[in-house]
């Protein structure tokens, strides 16, 4: 698959692969993240929580997944071959920073780099931040199991539903789901996520990632969103009224080449992220799958 940026993405692939088939993880559901664990000869560290360790004990032998100036989620020891986490993250998300840290193993040019590296010795910020994005690369791949995702995916109408669904169905959490459902769909379709809004005013939520599909891309162009968005969208009066999951809304928006455009979307509030997929009127929505989301 071509990655914008990740010249690397076939050869993780092929890696991924072999794991997948190795610890006979294709094919079952939710992934078996421990069995990949387990297949790579990587141990995940019993009774140790990162969230308790200061940023003294963090051993530049060590790779860390997350922001050290603010929260380590994951880390892996390359000499003990051992993992460590962050034991208050939610399971869905713990199976992708699991994978993500086998990553920085597994990906023989990573583990002869940062496997060499002592107290005295760094990687440049771009590498650092390459071998971030291709230790993520491998975690989607593998979590989701490749092309199973996408077969899985097509089976299902276009909705915001089906990703959580299937995020269940992988054992993913939605934000992961959600970008891979995106970014590898067919359809004309886009994804903005945003933080939580502070409850003051005026009512504002600000964006944390936007992704699109390809087909989707081509047609409008890469749509450009304010930092903030404010009650001129519609979603963010959704958010107001504390609605958490519905499949009515509609915004109208300029595309890059000046034409005005109406767009669908879905909604889906988790408590921690509000999630919109976007989509063209006319675009196929239905399949012969009706999804139902259990209610809380």
């Amino acid at each position: 698959m071509k990655v914008e940026g990740l010249d690397s993405a076939t050869e993780i692939e092929k890696i991924t692969r072999n794991i997948l088939i190795g610890s006979k993880a294709f094919g079952k559901f939710p992934t078996p993240v421990d069995d990949i664990i387990h297949h790579a000869e990587l141990t995940l560290a019993q009774g140790v929580s990162l969230h308790r360790i200061t940023t003294d004990l963090l051993s530049a032998s060590a790779h860390f997944f997350g922001n050290i100036s603010r929260k380590v989620l994951g880390m892996i020891d390359l000499r003990e071959k051992t993992i460590y986490l962050d034991e208050s993250q939610a399971v869905p998300r713990k199976n992708f920073i699991k994978l993500h840290e086998v990553g920085h193993d597994v990906l023989p040019w990573q583990r002869k780099l940062l496997g060499c590296r002592d107290d005295e010795t760094t990687i440049v910020p771009e590498v650092d931040e390459l071998y971030e994005r291709e230790a993520s690369f491998f975690a989607s791949a593998g979590l989701f199991q490749l092309e199973r995702f996408e077969e899985e995916a097509s089976k299902l109408p276009l909705s915001i539903r089906s990703a959580r669904t299937l995020a269940q169905k992988f054992g993913g959490s939605v934000q992961a789901s959600l970008r891979r459902y995106v970014e590898q769909s067919p359809k004309r379709c886009a994804l903005i996520v945003l933080h939580k809004p502070e409850r003051t005013l005026p009512f504002r939520a600000a964006i944390r990632n936007y992704f699109e599909s390809r087909s989707f891309r081509k047609e409008f162009g890469e749509l450009v969103w304010p930092g903030v968005c404010g009650e001129e969208f519609e979603f963010i009066k959704d958010i107001q009224r504390r609605r958490r999951d519905h499949e009515e809304g509609q915004i109208a928006m300029t595309t890059p080449a000046l034409k005005y455009q109406t767009f669908q979307y879905h909604f889906f509030d988790n408590s921690y992220n509000v999630f919109i997929l976007l989509f063209p009127p006319g675009e196929k929505v239905a399949s012969r799958v009706r999804i139902v989301m259990a209610t809380s």
